[in-house]
């Protein structure tokens, strides 16, 4: 299967393309910082050398990277798979963040997600075939302290998730959100909590990998995933 995965060199993006290389797919992935995205090329062509990996650096707060990006993965071929794991989190209340920040949120969180999607369906929806993942939060579903502008935007990812769930139905594309809880990722590092205390990166990439396994006639809508203790 051709497998495109943005934000793929760190945290959960990272996870989900190592658990995919392992079943020996070709992956096409994107992320802005090129050392950590090589880097993660190197691993997966030395661990599974049977998985196809070709890698692009990225700004998806850019629509024009953006389009280059799909232009460039339709070369290979019309994607199976596409996960929405582009993001970034910027902590702050609504009435104290500083201006731009509701902007820098909407435009990497929500439009990255919209402006590749919209770039690549036309293929799928010719092929009558594929699975969209648009990995928002459980920011998604609650509202919380020092979530501001964040929330906003996996709220609006949210959104854009039902609605694309609504209108390829008919046309043979799953789309599935996905709504994480508390995961040990680089962001977690230094911060003093407990890893036992949060979930493992890998648990996301397992319930993502699970949901693809489906016959064509069942879809996972949603997957959300908590620490067993619950949120933070």
């Amino acid at each position: 299967m051709i497998i495109i995965i943005t934000g793929a060199s760190k945290g959960l993006g990272r996870a989900m393309a190592l658990q995919f290389a392992a079943e020996n797919n070709t992956l096409l992935v994107c992320a802005r910082g090129e050392v950590a995205l090589y880097n993660l090329v190197q691993e997966i062509q030395t661990n599974f050398p049977d998985a196809n990996i070709k890698a692009m650096p990225v700004d998806m707060a850019k629509k024009d990277d953006i389009q280059t990006f799909a232009s460039w993965c339709l070369s290979f071929g019309t994607p199976d798979i596409l996960i929405n794991n582009a993001g970034t989190f910027l902590p702050g209340s609504i009435s104290e963040e500083e201006e731009g920040v509701l902007e820098t949120m909407i435009t990497t969180n929500l439009y990255s997600a919209y402006h590749l999607t919209r770039a690549l369906l036309p293929t799928m929806i010719a092929n009558k075939s594929g699975h969209i993942f648009n990995i928002c939060s459980i920011a998604s579903l609650n509202a919380y302290s020092n979530g501001g502008s964040y929330s906003i935007s996996k709220f609006a990812l949210h959104g854009f998730n039902k609605n694309l769930r609504e209108e390829l139905k008919p046309l043979g594309i799953k789309v599935t959100g996905v709504f994480p809880g508390a995961a040990f990722t680089d962001s977690w590092s230094g911060s003093g909590i407990d890893p036992q205390r949060i979930m493992e990166a890998d648990d996301i990439a397992k319930m993502v990998i699970a949901a693809t396994k489906l016959s064509a006639q069942g879809v996972v809508e949603d997957i959300i995933l908590r620490p067993q203790l619950g949120d933070l």
